[in-house]
């Protein structure tokens, strides 16, 4: 763990893993809600790191912060949302060709994994959400669509995605939900925060 000073209120700490990043964000809410951290304005997690903004003394922080004993998240820390999905998505039959598998299958191992919103960004709405064994993770496609439909469940790596709204994108689609991901209307208006977990159910399961 390395804690960097950004500007004149903000500590960025560098982790080496999603799974240290979820762990890390999880304590800082902790305490900070505890009230034993101080003011912090927004913390805001990504692929690697997590930014703490709005710090009154970022020096003293980042030095703090690099001793913290982090306990890693359980499985069942965090809130869930079960998401229904149709395994309909125009990659399917080549996701299960990757994954030497029927595509039905596909489906199961997808319903198998309690996902985790690692961090959110893309578009309002979009979670990257980890959790899918490393024998699954998958490429992006050669060639993006210049339009992905709202509501597309897709894989990428080691990360798995469902598209708020009509968008450009490289993921590989294997299915379709109706959930809303990003109503700003509703409190809070995204469905996938980070540190939410996410099971995909086969609709009409």
């Amino acid at each position: 763990m390395r804690a960097l000073v950004v500007g004149g209120e903000a500590v960025l700490v560098e982790l080496d893993s999603a799974a240290e990043v979820a762990a890390l964000h999880a304590e800082v809410l902790r305490r900070r809600d505890a009230g034993g951290l101080g003011p912090v304005r927004d913390v805001v997690p990504a692929a690697r790191t997590v930014l703490l903004d709005g710090v009154r003394e970022p020096r003293a922080l980042a030095e703090r912060i690099v001793r913290w004993e982090v306990p890693p998240l359980t499985p069942t820390q965090g809130p869930l949302v079960t998401v229904p999905v149709r395994y309909d998505g125009p990659d399917l039959a080549e996701v299960a060709g990757l994954w030497r598998m029927r595509e039905q299958q596909v489906a199961e191992v997808v319903g198998s994994v309690v996902f985790r919103v690692a961090f959110c960004g893309f578009a309002p709405g979009f979670g990257y959400l980890t959790g899918l064994p490393e024998r699954f993770h998958l490429p992006r496609r050669d060639t993006p669509r210049t339009t992905v439909p709202a509501g597309s469940l897709a894989l990428a790596g080691e990360y798995a995605g469902v598209y708020p709204r009509s968008s450009p994108g490289g993921w590989q689609l294997i299915g379709t939900t109706d959930a809303v991901l990003w109503d700003p209307s509703r409190e809070p208006a995204a469905l996938f925060a980070p540190g939410v977990r996410v099971r995909f159910e086969e609709a009409g399961r």
